[in-house]
């Protein structure tokens, strides 16, 4: 059996990209996680002990994501996706989506990202 936590725009200001300024002076980033764990035993009983925090994950991906100043996103967004695995054994699959709403395009724009899916190994 397999259900979907998920925690939607979480908003983080963070240092990361390729350009210098970026690096230094930072910009707000938006996070979506997408969370697959067996939580059938919490629709259940209905004990945050049967089930993952969200507040917990939450701070997992916040710290994950703000730890290091990464180039890529798609560095930023795997860092995420890690440390969930690592933390949270109940959780086999993770997908994350990494907004950058201020990414430096010579365009207009409504979005641009990355999303990637991390299973656990079995």
């Amino acid at each position: 059996m397999s259900d979907t936590i998920f925690i939607k725009g979480v908003s983080i200001h963070a240092r990361h990209g390729y350009l210098d300024y970026e690096a230094e002076v930072g910009q707000r980033f938006v996070i979506d996680l997408e969370l697959t764990a067996d939580i059938a035993e919490a629709s259940i009983s209905d004990r945050l002990a049967d089930t993952v925090s969200y507040a917990n994950v939450v701070a997992v991906a916040t710290a994950a994501f703000k730890d290091a100043n990464y180039k890529l996103l798609e560095r930023a967004a795997g860092a995420v996706a890690s440390a969930v695995l690592t933390a949270f054994p109940k959780i086999s699959t993770v997908r994350v989506t990494v907004h950058k709403p201020h990414a430096p395009i010579a365009a207009i724009f409504d979005d641009v990202g990355v999303v990637l899916t991390r299973h656990r190994a079995p």
